[in-house]
């Protein structure tokens, strides 16, 4: 039932008014529909974000080009994460009432909208509504497509995070090689618009109805694993029933989710303090690389980190999150003392650590919403998914805070 996926977006709909619908189409070989499913959930993700890494770059080089102020570099950051942080916010309240391909729409022409809106950009509040549409696409679509998971064999969630990961590996490269390659900033985002045609696509066209194989894809221990923790599963809990969910029953879930909502929020704390507030302050003068240069690099390593442990969850799976928040603290103390006191001998050693740093925040992004996954009532599922949404948005939002403040104090420093 593959390219029927798009009639069963209303699936919730339909439920909720219990009408007659059309006899589904008998269902694909279960192979098929898994692999389908992967490269479904994979070009999902990688285009959920690359449109965003890959706009933010671009505004950054307009506001360089209109000579921006420090305040509105700022700017930039804050329309970045506000809209995410609100949208997340708010999603556990009425976000689960909007069938799933108005939200999916949505996000497909907000991103479309970011690409053009700052390739015609002449001035700085033009780029930061860019801004604004690329962070209401990115964040209106994990919300909507961790939730879709719910529908999905756990399996899936490990294909959205890899290619959330390659996002920002592939979104970055690939922007920064067509701008090396002799195209403006303006003429390299047209050239990208397909990606949300992608997007699109891939929900639209690839994607299988759940139901046939639901909850088939799933090896035996995994299957096993599925002990519902977190909520109480009934007769009739089916995924995707979150709907007619009482407001008690969500605080409970949602009180039962921040053993993982907590850890991950301090992991993006400490991962998006380094990133905004160290990185450009670990400069080594004995080295051949410019500053811009060794900042380039820490990025491009710290994606690639991100991008390996978001694709390791069929090699390495980890219950204990927790243990990499008080890493990626360790982490953050570690280069704040070097930023100090200065007592690295090596660039070479930052990259080791920028990349471990990668790795600790993918592998506790991925590795807490398969946790949730296994440890959710089918009823609750998507419920939770949605809940958890805000972890990483929350925490770079607290890092942002305090983060920019301190990278202007230490800068200061004699």
């Amino acid at each position: 039932m593959g390219s029927s996926a798009g009639s069963w977006r209303g699936l919730e709909d339909s439920d909720r008014e219990e009408t007659d619908s059309e006899p589904p189409a008998p269902p694909l070989d279960g192979q098929s529909a898994q692999w389908k499913n992967a490269v479904g959930f994979w070009i999902l993700g990688l285009c959920n974000n690359f449109s965003y890494v890959v706009m933010l770059s671009a505004a950054h080089d307009i506001l360089k080009q209109e000579q921006a102020s420090g305040n509105q570099s700022h700017a930039v950051l804050l329309a970045d994460i506000l809209p995410t942080l609100v949208i997340k916010l708010l999603a556990p309240l009425g976000l689960h009432l909007l069938p799933y391909s108005p939200r999916v729409l949505v996000s497909g022409v907000c991103s479309a909208g970011s690409f053009i809106l700052v390739a015609f950009s002449h001035s700085v509040g033009l780029s930061l509504c860019g801004v604004v549409l690329a962070s209401i696409s990115s964040g209106l679509g994990e919300v909507t497509f961790l939730s879709l998971t719910a529908f999905y064999p756990s399996a899936v969630i490990s294909w959205w995070s890899s290619g959330t990961g390659g996002a920002g590996l592939l979104g970055s490269l690939s922007y920064l090689g067509l701008t090396q390659a002799g195209l403006s900033p303006q003429h390299t985002l047209l050239s990208m618009l397909g990606i949300p045609v992608l997007l699109l696509a891939s929900y639209f066209l690839l994607l299988t109805s759940p139901e046939p194989q639901d909850p088939g894809g799933e090896d035996e221990a995994e299957t096993a694993a599925r002990q519902p923790l977190i909520g109480t599963e009934t007769p009739e809990s089916k995924p995707g029933s979150s709907w007619d969910l009482s407001l008690q029953e969500r605080w409970t879930v949602f009180k039962g989710l921040l053993r993982y909502i907590i850890p991950l929020v301090l992991v993006y704390f400490a991962e998006y303090f380094i990133n905004q507030g160290l990185f450009e302050l670990l400069f080594f003068r004995n080295t051949s690389l410019s500053h811009a240069q060794q900042y380039r690099w820490y990025q491009m390593l710290y994606q690639a980190g991100v991008f390996i442990s978001r694709s390791s969850l069929h090699c390495c799976r980890i219950r204990l999150t927790w243990v990499l928040t008080l890493l990626q603290c360790l982490n953050l103390v570690f280069l704040l003392a070097d930023v100090c006191l200065s007592f690295l001998p090596s660039i070479y050693l930052i990259f080791i650590i920028v990349l471990y740093e990668g790795f600790l925040g993918g592998a506790a992004y991925v590795n807490t919403f398969h946790n949730i996954a296994l440890e959710t009532s089918d009823k609750h599922r998507e419920f939770a998914m949605e809940a958890a949404c805000i972890s990483d948005t929350l925490g770079i939002s607290m890092s942002g805070v305090l983060a920019l403040p301190l990278h202007d104090f230490l800068c200061h420093l004699p």
